[in-house]
C-alpha cells in the first residue's frame, strides 16, 4: 500500500467505511475527493487487477432486516464431494456464506461451512432440512451452531484519517 499514489490512498480512505447509499455512489465518492465518477471506477478496477484491492463486498445486517435466527452449519463432507456440495448449498438464497476450511482432527472434523439466516429458528431448521433433502446429504455428519450475538461487522481499515496506513503505524512503533 505504501507505493500507491496519494489519489489512490484518498480513494481507499473514502470507500473503506462503505459506499454512500445513493443512485451513483462512485460519482459521490469522486466528488468528495476531487475525481470524476469514471476515474473512481477506473482506479478501483486497476487496484483490483493489481491485487491492491482483493474484493469489494456488501455487509448485510440481517437482524435489522428481521432475520433474527442465524446459524452456521458445519459439515464433514468427503473431500471428493466438497466442490459438488458447496455448489449445491450455494444455489439457495437462504445460504449467505459457503466456504471450505481445513479440518482440525481429532476435535474438529468439519470442512464445509454455510451460514443460514431466518426470521426464527424454525425457519432456519426448515431451510437446513431442505438442503439435506435436496442436496442429498442425509448421512453426512453436521452441526448447527446458532448465533447468540453479533459482533461488529465491517470491512478492513486500510487508511486512517491521519493519512497513515496500519502497516506504516506498525513500522513506526
Amino acid at each position: 500500500m505504501t507505493n500507491l499514489a496519494q489519489r489512490d490512498m484518498d480513494l481507499i480512505e473514502a470507500i473503506q467505511e462503505g459506499l454512500p447509499l445513493v443512485s451513483r455512489p462512485y460519482s459521490a465518492v469522486g466528488e468528495s475527493i476531487g475525481m470524476s465518477e469514471q476515474e473512481v471506477m477506473d482506479r478501483l478496477a486497476e487496484m483490483r487487477t493489481n491485487g491492491v484491492i482483493k474484493r469489494m463486498g456488501v455487509i448485510v445486517r440481517h437482524r435489522e432486516l428481521g432475520y433474527r435466527a442465524n446459524a452456521m452449519v458445519v459439515w464433514d463432507i468427503t473431500d471428493s464431494r466438497i466442490r459438488e456440495m458447496g455448489n449445491c448449498f450455494s444455489q439457495y438464497d437462504f445460504v449467505t456464506l459457503c466456504y471450505q476450511r481445513p479440518r482440525h482432527l481429532p476435535d474438529w472434523p468439519y470442512n464445509l461451512f454455510c451460514m443460514i439466516h431466518g426470521r426464527d429458528r424454525v425457519a432456519v431448521l426448515g431451510n437446513l432440512q431442505r438442503l439435506i433433502d435436496e442436496c442429498g446429504v442425509h448421512s453426512v455428519p453436521h452441526a448447527v451452531l446458532f448465533s447468540r450475538r453479533r459482533f461488529k461487522q465491517r470491512g478492513a481499515i486500510y487508511v486512517h484519517n491521519n493519512g497513515t496506513t496500519p502497516l506504516k503505524q506498525e513500522a513506526g512503533k
